[in-house]
């Protein structure tokens, strides 16, 4: 099957979300090592208080993709330099993490096991009810004594991360270069619109949509903004480069690697694409999987939490169903 036939059968179960209505808008991406590549918008990029039409130039607030398109890639940098050493404690660049009591769990959590969410830290916590004040959200998230539970994926791990770069860099996260062709924020008349907010009192288009990250003004687990074409730059460079980025290919769990997922039954990327395929979804709609064996990768991004959250959009099954038509044969 040509690249061009792999693509058409990936966006169908797209059109039929929007046509149903189950999202108000979407942009397909697929690259290959050969530098193929195909991108499509369809639908709407907001819907109240106006409507706006999605392009192939629209900008989304990613998420979660944030941990691996930003946080990973330099956390595994700073230990590349040997700045970090990913099997010692956070302690070693957060000495006051848990300090008042130093036989506390926590400070034996190190590096690695942020990364492959291998530790006992509840999957969220709303930080954002507890102020905005960003210096002293950071202090809550380090004093508060967390109740151990099963290792679960969490914003925990990566907010913690992203302290860590704060602390190792001396400067706030949005003082960061978020990468080439992504940012922080988003010029509304060019961004995906995601909520109407029920603490912010407005829907948001081209701010953050995660509340924790809004509160804190920037954070490890969330925030960055980019286009198709700047996700698919990303995902181009590692597939050609076979030397680049062992770490995020090797597996520290059933699901995990370092920082992204792996295959497992039921994952977000199909059940078609190799073994060696790495992936990571975010919360506003967005994804991206790369597929080092079959040497292709795809980028799914929608707005389907606008204009609430509260509304089954179907995203769980249309991540799949893209993938699986992308990589059958």
């Amino acid at each position: 099957m040509s690249f061009a036939e792999q693509f058409e059968r990936g966006f169908a179960p797209l059109a039929a979300s929007i046509e149903t209505g189950r999202i108000p808008g979407g942009v397909l991406g697929v690259v290959d090592a050969q530098g193929n590549r195909a991108v499509r918008a369809m639908g709407a990029a907001q819907l109240v208080p106006e409507r706006r039409p999605m392009t192939e130039e629209t900008w989304f607030d990613l998420a979660s993709l944030t941990k691996v398109l930003f946080t990973t890639e330099r956390i595994l940098a700073r230990a590349a330099e040997g700045r970090i050493d990913l099997d010692a404690p956070l302690i070693s660049v957060l000495p006051d993490f848990r300090q008042y009591n130093p036989d506390n769990w926590e400070r034996r959590i190190t590096f690695r096991q942020c990364l492959g969410h291998q530790t006992p830290f509840p999957a969220v916590f709303p930080l954002y009810t507890y102020g905005r004040d960003p210096d002293l959200l950071r202090t809550f998230l380090l004093q508060h004594e967390w109740k151990a539970g099963p290792s679960v994926y969490s914003d925990l791990n990566f907010l913690l991360l992203g302290l860590v770069l704060e602390r190792i860099e001396g400067r706030t996260i949005r003082a960061f270069d978020p990468g080439p062709g992504f940012a922080w924020a988003a010029d509304p008349a060019q961004a995906a619109a995601t909520e109407d907010c029920t603490w912010r009192h407005r829907v948001l288009v081209g701010e953050v949509h995660d509340d924790n990250c809004s509160a804190l003004e920037g954070a490890g687990h969330a925030g960055l903004f980019g286009t198709a074409d700047a996700i698919l730059d990303f995902a181009a460079a590692r597939l050609g480069d076979s030397d680049a980025g062992a770490l995020i290919r090797t597996p520290l769990s059933a699901r995990r690697t370092h920082g992204w997922e792996r295959p497992y039954e039921g994952w977000s990327g199909g059940e078609h694409c190799s073994d060696s395929t790495i992936g990571h979804t975010g919360f506003t709609g967005t994804g991206l999987w790369i597929d080092f064996a079959r040497g292709h990768a795809w980028t799914l991004l929608t707005n389907r939490v606008h204009p609430t959250r509260h509304f089954d959009s179907g995203i769980v099954a249309l991540r799949r169903a893209v993938g699986d038509l992308i990589n059958s044969k």
